[in-house]
């Protein structure tokens, strides 16, 4: 069996560590934790990078804790471009239980673990108790300004002509910190993993751990998944997100959104990605390379990764979907029904027109827009080009553009 730590550094999930030996990961059993706020009511793909970590050490015996940022999410991790915006509790609260449900989600596929097994937390429970001035005493006291001055997001925001930051997110890795302390005190957790875009705010807690309580833990951060096309992370700051949660990015563009990836990144993700092993990949980069038209490669990893997020009816679904609807393949009334669970769907009303079915089911903004779409030979239903705009709906798959499809049921 391979070792756990070479595993991780083959699939690519070694950005930094502060464990003297990698081996370390192999000969001891650490609880570790993995951070989120509550920011949105999904997690995203750039997320799920850090979640299939946590999987993988799972996997090998190792503890997993999901720490909800019921207290952070309130005032939201700092980036370069301005203060976000402050989320209310009850949102805040919505976010965090639909995140806690794909968190669980997530750890049963990829460690075999049960999701009751899984223990999660939230730090407004510890922080809704502390008064400020007893948190400046007993933890600010030991925290050093200038690290948080030397902080690359810091310096973008309080330079010459930047937009400047409030002391409550200049206060955010302050307040992290605090959870490994608080985390390391109450439940014996010794690891925290994360983002490489958080490596700093994690160190802070493990420095704040050995000053106060003179104990050492450990954080092993994961690179960052970059977008091989825009050069962009994965993640909704930047507007390319793709989402785990099937109401804001369907279960079908889920797995195309893999499947369209670029054979230059395609081995870099399928190990990230993907349950599959060394030897799978190896298998399926050498047949993709003796013909790279058939893009098994993509198929692979589109496969996987819905597999991971959706379960594997899902994935089984959204590979028979594409056979039909881009390789030509005939459909049966069972496919039909099976495309319903993958795609958006219309139950069709008696004598409505398929321009009003197109805008009732809000795949088209307007009555125009469909019209316009229909002069430019853009739409088409059960595999024939819509001319009429005052054709009827009927049962079957309309093709809107190039890629975007509804079911008539």
């Amino acid at each position: 069996m391979t070792k756990l730590s070479e595993e991780l550094i083959w699939r690519g999930m070694k950005a930094q560590t502060t464990l003297a030996s990698d081996s370390e990961l192999d000969t001891k059993k650490f609880k570790f934790y993995l951070g989120m706020d509550p920011s949105a009511d999904s997690i995203t793909v750039g997320n799920l990078a850090t979640l299939m970590l946590a999987g993988h050490l799972a996997r090998h015996g190792h503890e997993p804790t999901l720490l909800i940022g019921g207290a952070t999410g309130q005032i939201g991790d700092p980036k370069e471009t301005g203060e976000r915006d402050l989320k209310s509790l009850e949102e805040v609260e919505y976010n965090k239980e639909k995140i806690v449900g794909q968190f669980k989600e997530i750890i049963e596929r990829t460690s075999g673990m049960s999701r009751d097994e899984v223990r999660f937390v939230d730090n407004y429970d510890w922080f809704k108790g502390i008064g400020y001035v007893d948190f400046l005493r007993d933890i600010g006291k030991h925290f050093s300004m200038t690290q948080l001055l030397d902080r690359e997001f810091v310096k973008a925001r309080i330079g010459e002509g930047a937009s400047g930051i409030s002391y409550a997110e200049f206060s955010y890795s302050l307040i992290q910190g605090y959870d490994f302390l608080h985390l390391n005190r109450e439940f014996g957790m010794d690891m925290q993993v994360c983002g490489a875009d958080q490596w700093g705010n994690c160190i802070s807690g493990m420095q704040m751990i050995k000053k106060i309580d003179g104990k050492r833990t450990e954080v092993w951060s994961i690179p960052l998944v970059i977008d091989p096309v825009s050069g962009r992370k994965f993640g909704k700051s930047e507007g390319n997100a793709v989402w785990l949660a099937k109401e804001r990015t369907n279960i079908f563009d889920f797995y195309q959104f893999w499947f369209n990836q670029s054979d230059e990144a395609v081995e870099g993700l399928l190990k990230i990605y993907t349950l599959l092993d060394k030897a799978e990949i190896e298998e399926v980069l050498s047949l993709h390379e003796s013909d790279k038209s058939k893009r098994l490669a993509q198929r692979a990893l589109a496969f996987g990764a819905t597999k991971v997020v959706h379960g594997e009816k899902m994935a089984v679904a959204s590979e028979r979907a594409t056979e039909i609807l881009f390789d030509g393949k005939e459909d049966t009334e069972e496919d039909l029904v099976l495309l319903t669970e993958i795609l958006p769907n219309y139950a069709l009303k008696d004598g409505v027109l398929l321009v009003d079915a197109l805008v009732e089911s809000e795949m088209l903004p307007s009555k125009g827009e469909v019209r316009r779409l229909i002069k430019g030979n853009g739409l088409s239903l059960n595999g024939v080009k819509v001319s009429d705009e005052n054709a009827p709906a009927v049962k079957g798959i309309v093709k809107i553009g190039k890629n975007k499809f509804l079911i008539i049921k």
